[in-house]
């Protein structure tokens, strides 16, 4: 199928406040449209075939990656957070092929080490433009990417730009700077949603399987309650493992469910009829409802308490902050040690930027190789 009847088709079956493909307003360096795929369609091939994201698969999202197969990753994560985006758009009308390439893309920014990595680097910035892995996901694509003769960068749409600067969660509040102002299309702000859904369930399925949580931990939260008695009516008696697998089940499917309903109630109580009228709301259309949302954040707050704050996990993340603190710090001091494109990209960008645009793209992996390669060399012979 062509393109053109690809947009033609979207204008006949998505919603009115979906993001056309037709509609959008195209990239920063113009090309010649792809002959079979949308551009968004062609933002999420680019994305995937990136090698930002292929790194994905060695950074860490709780559990280091080493320390078992089943934890999730960066790219596990993604993947998970494209499906349930998918689905939610799917349900809403919306396009899901803008959702896909957010979704995708959401990530690229993220440092080695999770939270402590992005946390460490911020505070190292401080004096030097500070850093924020939304914006520096929007770096990623717009400048740090080189696989393109005609322009730097990925040159995607503007709609998936906007969505990377404008996402929101618990952890993240970006400042969404060179952009018009209000809330994302309704394409990202699934995005949003999903990326907060597939957090708080597979950190919980990944700190009981690390037996970091019990099952025991989860007790007082009505949310958890509810969710086993559902599992229990259609299993009945189940081992451990298997009640809590499908316990994860039914929570995913009650917050999709959840959101869908909140959503388009939303949107019929605004009388939202474009994408244009989303942007100009005063805040996110996509959300759960207030009963929903409450019980979340019990069960956040536990995940909190119980998960990221474990001495275990603790441990790590003191670690990792001692890996990226001495890996800058070392590279600031003799930038000699930098790869020579990165010495190149140092008299452009300055010494700290450019270490931390080199420190932000290592996976686990590699950040521990070269802290053993700077400090304890001998380890490898």
């Amino acid at each position: 199928m062509l393109r053109e009847e690809l947009e033609r088709r979207e204008f006949d079956t998505l919603a009115p406040y979906a993001m056309k493909s037709g509609e959008s307003a195209g990239r920063r360096y113009p090309e010649q449209e792809a002959a079979y795929r949308t551009c968004f369609q062609r933002d999420r091939d680019r994305i995937i075939h990136c090698k930002a994201f292929r790194r994905l698969e060695y950074k860490t999202q709780v559990f280091l990656n080493h320390e078992g197969d089943h934890y999730r990753t960066r790219l596990t994560h993604t993947i998970e957070v494209t499906q349930i985006s998918r689905t939610i758009a799917r349900a809403l009308g919306l396009n899901e092929d803008l959702t896909e390439a957010v979704a995708l893309v959401h990530d690229l920014g993220h440092t080695p080490f999770g939270h402590a990595g992005e946390e460490t680097l911020h505070e190292l910035m401080a004096g030097h433009g500070g850093f924020e892995h939304n914006t520096h996901g929007l770096r990623v694509v717009e400048v740090l990417e080189r696989q393109y003769p005609e322009f730097p960068g990925l040159n995607l749409t503007q709609e998936v730009r906007e969505s990377i600067v404008k996402h929101r969660t618990r952890w993240d509040d970006p400042p969404g700077t060179g952009f018009p102002p209000g809330p994302p299309l309704l394409e990202g702000q699934v995005v949003e949603v999903a990326d907060s859904i597939a957090y708080d369930n597979h950190d919980l399925q990944d700190g009981l399987e690390a037996g970091i949580l019990q099952v025991g931990d989860l007790e007082d939260l009505p949310l958890w309650r509810q969710t086993l008695e559902a599992v229990e009516r259609d299993y009945g008696r189940l081992p451990e493992e298997q009640k809590a697998g499908q316990a994860i089940r039914y929570l995913i499917d009650r917050f999709v469910t959840d959101v869908v309903g909140s959503t388009r109630a939303g949107i019929e109580r605004h009388g939202v009829a474009s994408w244009r009228e989303v942007t100009q709301l005063e805040g996110n259309l996509v959300r759960f409802s207030p009963e929903l949302a409450e019980l979340k954040d019990q069960l956040e707050q536990l995940l909190y308490e119980r998960l990221y704050r474990d001495y275990r996990v603790i441990r790590l993340t003191n670690s990792a902050r001692r890996f990226v603190e001495r890996l800058f710090e070392a590279h600031v001091s003799d930038p000699r040690q930098l790869p020579p494109e990165y010495q190149q990209w140092a008299e452009q960008q300055g010494t700290e930027r450019a270490v931390c645009d080199y420190i932000a793209g290592m996976t686990d992996r590699y950040a521990q190789d070269q802290y053993i390669q700077l400090f304890q060399p001998y380890q490898k012979l």
